[in-house]
């Protein structure tokens, strides 16, 4: 499982509470870009409207740009491809105050670029200051193991 774009924020700025996966609808360029590593999940968000759900805000630059198309949108809505009985979860979930729908990672799967993507409730400042202070302690007690 090989992963192509990563959302490092995302876990700092949320509180991750249940993890989804799904497929996402990508034209053929679009595809070879992700592999390439040509895009960027920092600051998107997930969308469920009219029964389907979206990934906003999520840029995936061109592959070849002499080879794109002139009306080509870097940074357009794309749709996630899940199950009713998934979407429905979603949409009661994106209803409750103070959840959302954040992206986490690009990631391969079978031949089949997959999106991985979490219900998250943001956390206060407060919390980011202990998960700095909780890295820095990890960083300094790996340090001292080594010496």
């Amino acid at each position: 499982m090989e992963s192509y774009l990563d959302n490092p924020k995302a876990r700092f700025d949320y509180e991750v509470l249940e993890r989804y996966d799904a497929g996402i609808e990508l034209l053929g360029f679009e595809v070879k870009s992700v592999r390439a590593g040509r895009g960027s999940i920092t600051g998107t968000h997930i969308i469920v409207r009219g029964g389907e759900v979206f990934i906003v805000g999520m840029r995936i630059d061109p592959y070849q740009v002499g080879n794109t198309t002139t009306d080509y949108i870097p940074d357009h809505t794309r749709k996630l491809l899940l199950t009713k009985k998934e979407i429905r979860e979603l949409e009661e979930t994106e209803s409750k105050k103070g959840l959302t729908l954040v992206p986490l990672s690009l990631y391969n799967k079978g031949g089949k670029i997959k999106v991985s993507f979490a219900v998250a409730r943001g956390k206060k400042q407060f919390d980011k200051r202990e998960t700095i202070k909780k890295r820095d302690t990890d960083r300094d007690l790996r340090r001292l193991l080594k010496r």
